[in-house]
């Protein structure tokens, strides 16, 4: 366990007394994104003064929140760069729960105490129970279910929400505002849809008082925080004469666009380097397309090519053009910022992927495909066949992403996906003929791709192509190609 007591001097440890917090914030998803980038914000304006403390809470992994009680809510966060890292101990969690074990009815009350101000989430795209295609409500979801037929003990995260809302409506306590902090295009808005759909479908009184009074704002998120390895843990103990399983390293860079809209006050965030707007959408669409689709591009077809980290795709000279051209040629020309320097963004984020110090793994990104592809890549797709322009490096993430679930890399060795969907996607390609079959087979997969995409031809045409072409000439060589020929069509004929 993590002993303050023993770190070295250049630790950075809480200036602030930590007994003067106050639970004015409950955050569910105790990831290491989080750990990593909010309650960082949260450190440090306690540093400077604020008594905004977090309540954590995890539905799923108990393990995480165990070791953090053991810590007294302390952990570490280590930057690191290739020239540096810095070490600092978080202080501004106050309480810590575990839906399963300690069960609902106590996550419910931790979002009933009269201080709290707003509940935030980084549970990923999948916990919203959402379908990635629309943003709606999965009503055929097995915790959804569960929760109509038993809202006093929800499993899902919107009724736990709903739970808590009507908790506190019935306490006459005032609401909170809901903050999603996940890679979600208007995310605000995709969290407000599926607890009020649940609300409609279990309470319509309740329903119309959340529309008329919680807040559901929308936040873009930026920063690259790699999943902890065993080497990571080693490497960390050995600096620190401690180990501290609820250590999270992350790179330097950090960004936060937050819509400022909240009914019951907020931490000012804008004095922890947070940027308050009224639309968030236009970041959120720039960081999703370039910086999250070029990432999934890179994981997919870089895990093809034997690639291990993001660092070592830059490190190939031609995966390194793919990524700039996707940003700029496929991404940029889709979005509706102003403002903003693209071709200095792109080239940022390359600089960020070349930090070795950040050993970003790809299996992590390549997670979850079915419930990014929608808003990383096929949006744009969708945008470049409305406007009858190329998108050669979009289609060719999308038939890497269809190569990598097919469930063998190039030398024949099993691939591992991890998806919500994966029994699904295991069914489609153990009854489809690898090739133009299991392209038109996936395409057919509505919660992914919609109902439009697999009637356009040409689009349909190009993308089987280039699956093709990884099938027989391999990622390296068919990303070695495309940079070396140009793009192609993607065009609406």
């Amino acid at each position: 366990m993590l002993e303050p007591d023993r770190l070295p001097a250049d630790v950075q440890q809480p200036a602030y007394d930590r007994r003067s917090l106050t639970t004015r914030m409950v955050h569910i998803g105790f990831g290491a994104f989080h750990r990593a980038h909010q309650a960082l914000a949260a450190d440090r304006l306690a540093a400077q003064g604020s008594d905004w403390g977090y309540c954590e809470v995890n539905l799923n992994s108990g393990a995480l929140i165990s070791a953090l009680r053991q810590q007294d809510h302390l952990y570490t966060l280590t930057e690191m760069a290739d020239d540096h890292l810095q070490t600092r101990v978080i202080g501004v969690i106050t309480q810590a729960l575990h839906a399963r074990s300690d069960g609902s009815a106590a996550v419910t009350e931790a979002m009933c105490q009269p201080d709290v101000a707003i509940v935030s989430l980084t549970v990923t795209e999948k916990g919203y129970c959402a379908l990635p295609s629309s943003g709606q409500l999965d009503w055929d979801h097995p915790d959804i279910v569960h929760d109509l037929a038993h809202p006093q003990t929800p499993r899902s995260l919107p009724g736990l929400i709903l739970a808590a809302i009507a908790r506190r409506r019935e306490r006459q306590l005032p609401p909170f505002s809901v903050m999603s902090c996940d890679n979600m295009p208007e995310n605000g808005q995709v969290t407000r849809n599926v607890v009020t759909q649940l609300a409609q479908r279990s309470n319509p009184a309740l329903a119309e008082y959340i529309q008329t009074h919680l807040t559901f704002p929308s936040t873009m998120v930026d920063r690259i925080v790699p999943a902890m390895t065993d080497e990571a843990f080693t490497r960390l103990a050995a600096r620190l004469g401690s180990h501290d399983p609820v250590a999270v390293e992350a790179e330097p860079f950090f960004q936060w666009v937050i819509e400022d809209n909240f009914v019951k006050g907020r931490p000012a965030w804008e004095n922890a380097g947070a940027e308050l707007v009224s639309d968030v959408l236009p970041f959120e669409e720039m960081k999703l397309r370039m910086l999250n689709g070029s990432h999934s591009f890179l994981a997919y077809l870089g895990y093809l090519a034997g690639y291990t980290h993001i660092s070592d795709c830059m490190a190939d000279a031609h995966f390194r053009a793919a990524a700039r051209r996707l940003m700029l040629q496929d991404q940029a020309p889709t979005l509706r910022i102003q403002g903003v320097d693209r071709v200095a963004y792109a080239d940022a984020l390359l600089a960020r992927y070349q930090n070795r110090a950040i050993q970003h793994r790809i299996a992590q990104i390549a997670m979850d495909g079915t419930q990014k592809l929608p808003q990383r890549l096929l949006d744009s797709v969708r945008w470049h066949l409305r406007n009858g322009t190329p998108c050669d490096f979009l289609l060719l993430g999308v038939a890497g992403w269809m190569r990598f679930i097919s469930g063998v890399d190039e030398q024949g060795a099993p691939i591992t996906v991890r998806d919500p969907l994966s029994a699904q996607l295991a069914g489609i390609v153990a009854n489809s003929e690898d090739g133009a079959q299991r392209v038109a087979a996936l395409l057919r997969l509505q919660t992914v791709f919609g109902d439009d995409l697999r009637y356009h031809t040409a689009f349909v045409s190009r993308l089987t192509e280039l699956y093709q072409q990884l099938r027989t000439a391999g990622a390296r060589a068919t990303v070695q190609a495309l940079v070396t020929e140009g793009s192609g069509g993607c065009t609406n004929v």
